[in-house]
């Protein structure tokens, strides 16, 4: 499974605080970013997501509150809490993910390799599991 949880650099002084990032050429980004949008006001009990990609890689940065992140790789189930901004989260290509426990002031942030292709996506994770075994052969 490609995930990979990782802190940043910050700044810190008596004006608070600054937290960077950046992509390409071993940064913290391994992807060249061509889309960002971000989940917010999510209603009590919601989840998001449910699907996963072919090529797409993202990072997820829970930028206020937090949120729990449901990773599978047809083989193996990993459950990640993102609760600190100067955390993110990069999840590869063939991975079906699940976003939930929002909290009410929660705003997931999501950096993307590719810009929006409906393409990309399997949305029913029975032909996710078919997918990857069609993609080990």
């Amino acid at each position: 499974m490609e995930i990979t949880k990782s802190k940043y650099r910050s700044i810190c002084d008596d004006k608070g605080k600054l937290t960077f990032l950046e992509s390409g050429g071993g940064k913290d980004i391994p992807f060249a970013i061509q889309r960002v949008y971000y989940i917010y006001e999510v209603l009590p009990g919601e989840r998001r997501g449910f699907h996963a990609h072919k090529k797409l890689e993202q990072y997820l940065i829970c930028i206020a509150g937090s949120c729990t992140i449901l990773l599978d790789d047809g083989s193996e189930m990993k459950h990640v809490t993102l609760n600190d901004p100067s955390e993110g989260l990069y999840i590869g290509p063939g991975t079906w993910r699940e976003m939930y426990n929002f909290s009410p002031e929660a705003v997931l942030l999501v950096l993307a390799s590719e810009h929006y292709d409906e393409n990309d996506y399997i949305r029913d994770y029975d032909r996710f599991l078919a997918y990857l075994k069609e993609d080990n052969k």
